[in-house]
């Protein structure tokens, strides 16, 4: 049974956002469409690089979350587009 969506913590410290977007990736795969992540996330090109990605994927930039510590919202969306696991900016081309 399904309670609805989750919220799901994913701390990037201070890692780039290089590293930061491929470990999203990953940890968004996991996750159903309506479900929220919060990105703790110290690099301060964090909120231009997640918006970018999320509008590249279609999954929705929800913006700063009221933290400690930097924290950005991410939500999940159906049908949101796959990019490629050791270049998460760019988009997987489908095989040919």
């Amino acid at each position: 049974m399904n309670d609805g969506p989750t919220v799901s913590v994913l701390d990037g410290g201070r890692r780039s956002c290089v590293v930061l977007l491929m470990e999203l990736r990953r940890h968004v795969s996991a996750l159903n469409p309506g479900d929220a992540v919060h990105l703790i996330a110290h690099d301060p090109a964090a909120p231009l690089d997640l918006a970018a990605w999320c509008h590249l994927t279609g999954h929705t930039y929800l913006g700063p979350v009221p933290s400690d510590q930097p924290t950005y919202a991410i939500r999940v969306e159906a049908g949101a587009l796959s990019t490629e696991a050791h270049a998460p900016w760019r988009r997987r081309r489908p095989p040919t």
